[in-house]
């Protein structure tokens, strides 16, 4: 009893996410990663985002060397495909597509050769491998900025290597990176120490943009839960949120 006593209470009524006017973190494009797997899919969720009062979305498959070694060109012909489909199906809702780029060798070689994929003037959203950060991490964020890429660091509560390392959040933030949580990440679904990190991100009001991160229906439902979470609540009164402005 004492467990369920102390446990922080839902919310009575759900977060209104129509404030964030644009989800700018999804894999909707069917088929090209470990996202939606096939149209009818994509027009699933899709349909659900613009019910719970998304205007926009960007969506951003993965992009790495090894495992999902997409090109803009698969990537946009997977868009186009996806907004004739829109389209025949009355689903009116502004959709584009750039990327969520796996800061591995291959990357390297995209930056080198100017084929990123960024949205909404130059921002380009990155993710870190989950078992350690890139030794030169901060070398190639210093070169990636001095190119004038405004640089997104998607689910900064996902990199546990870092838990007990704070300081390495902040010297990211202070070198002008935003933080994009995924909401989905205060269910504690994805592991309580998850769950705090993102508390944590907003408690110290670093957290920049919302994503859903969204997959499949399994993660169109807990983003719907979410909206009962007090912290979801917290961030979206801090003032700190950028979503609208892309």
């Amino acid at each position: 009893m004492l467990r369920n006593f102390f446990k922080p209470k839902k919310l009575k009524y759900p977060v209104d996410l129509s404030g964030l006017v644009t989800d700018m973190h999804s894999h909707l494009v069917p088929g090209i990663d470990d996202g939606s797997p096939d149209m009818e899919t994509s027009l699933i969720l899709i349909r659900e985002m613009q019910k719970l009062g998304y205007k926009k979305l960007i969506t951003t498959p993965h992009t790495s060397a090894d495992i999902y070694p997409n090109t803009p060109s698969i990537i946009q012909e997977g868009l186009q495909a996806l907004k004739k489909k829109l389209d025949e199906e009355n689903i009116y809702i502004e959709i584009e597509a750039a990327a969520e780029y796996m800061l591995d060798d291959g990357f390297k070689k995209l930056f080198e050769n100017n084929q990123l994929q960024t949205f909404s003037k130059n921002h380009l959203l990155i993710e870190l491998p989950y078992y350690q950060a890139p030794p030169d991490l901060f070398e190639i964020i210093f070169e990636m900025q001095i190119k004038g890429y405004r640089i997104i660091l998607a689910h900064p509560e996902r990199y546990l290597f870092w838990i007990n390392e704070f300081g390495k959040f902040e010297d990211l933030k202070n070198r002008g990176i935003y933080f994009q949580m995924n909401i989905n990440s205060l269910s504690g679904h994805f592991s309580k120490e998850v769950k705090k990190q993102a508390e944590k991100f907003i408690n110290a009001e670093m957290i920049d943009l919302l994503g859903s991160d969204l997959h499949n229906t399994s993660y169109l439902e807990l983003l719907k839960s979410c909206r009962f979470e007090p912290y979801l609540e917290k961030v979206m009164k801090s003032g700190n949120l950028r979503n609208h402005l892309l």
